[in-house]
């Protein structure tokens, strides 16, 4: 666990701003995220951010799943201060895996598809804001879920949050609109499994159509799967969505983004820190949009205060 200096949720720093004197940094860039793919100004963007302040830093390309871990954990190790995430929310969990109990801090300039992690934490694209918070922002120290033992920062889940995720990892050409085709479809032959929850004394068996553990609020493009996360609480959120018809479907996807899902009567919601989810085989689960198969058994804990991460200034 990472210690909290005195005061930590009102600290004021500015950590790339300090590079002048002597502070490492690592840009690490994802050229295949959803919006770097689309915008080829946005590294030459970089580029001048970095020369406009004198940064001693350096942009590192990835060429391969799992290359932003080996980088970011390569940075650790050259004492960089501070690791830049250029991508996704999948490259995000990539570095911010090898920044766990460091003393490194994850920048972000969010460029993925639904950047759900930058969303909730006041960085939703990569403008103007996301650079300015890296020069002036503050650090917060958030928590780390881990389920069968893989980081997530965002969200994880099984069941169609999984399936979709499999699917849209797949596509050549992402964005919000790719994501409404590739769930509609997948909406008409998904077979919504039976899970039991285990969370504390409480144990419940029921049909999952969505299965999700939020560290923070939401997926991504402001659908918010858990309204009332925090992602410094010490505790996640798990989500279960029941089946519904397609007359029912609607008026609960209106519900994601109206921040209000957990109320609807199709909705199982409860808060731990350890959930065990018993289903009758393995199968997929997802970290942050990156599906893997793994186990029947899924166990997901909480380690707090595990990661520092820069964000805006309060208002």
């Amino acid at each position: 666990m990472i210690s909290r200096p005195r005061g930590y949720a009102l600290a004021v720093v500015a950590p790339l701003a300090q590079s002048v004197r002597g502070v490492k940094i690592r840009f690490i860039f994802n050229p295949k995220a959803g919006h770097n793919a689309r915008n080829p100004h946005l590294l030459p963007r970089v580029r001048e951010f970095i020369r406009q302040h004198g940064l001693d830093t350096e942009v590192v390309p990835t060429t391969h799943a799992g290359h932003a871990t080996e980088l970011a954990r390569e940075a650790v190790a050259l004492g960089c201060e501070t690791v830049v995430a250029i991508g996704g929310d999948g490259t995000i969990n990539e570095i911010a895996a090898s920044l766990i109990d460091t003393q490194t801090t994850l920048g972000l300039i969010p460029c993925g598809s639904g950047n759900g992690l930058g969303r909730h934490l006041g960085i939703p694209r990569p403008d103007d804001h996301a650079f300015t918070t890296l020069l002036h922002g503050r650090v917060r120290i958030i928590d780390t879920g881990l389920i069968n033992g893989r980081p997530f920062f965002n969200v994880a889940g099984l069941g169609f949050d999984a399936e979709i995720s499999a699917r849209f990892a797949h596509l050549s050409r992402r964005g919000f609109g790719a994501y409404i085709r590739t769930a509609f479809s997948a909406w008409r032959s998904y077979q919504a499994p039976t899970v039991t929850i285990r969370a504390g004394d409480r144990e419940i068996r029921t049909t999952a159509f969505v299965l999700s553990i939020a560290n923070s609020d939401q997926f991504g493009n402001n659908c918010y799967i858990a309204p009332t996360a925090k992602i410094d609480d010490g505790l996640l959120d798990l989500t279960v969505l029941r089946p519904v018809n397609a007359f029912q479907a609607l008026p609960l996807i209106v519900r994601l983004f109206a921040k209000s899902v957990h109320r609807s009567k199709h909705a199982l919601t409860l808060q731990s820190d350890r959930f065990v989810i018993e289903r009758d085989s393995a199968g997929a689960i997802h970290t942050d949009g990156d599906p893997v198969v793994t186990e029947a058994r899924v166990t997901v804990t909480v380690k707090p205060a595990s990661l520092r991460v820069l964000v805006p200034q309060p208002i």
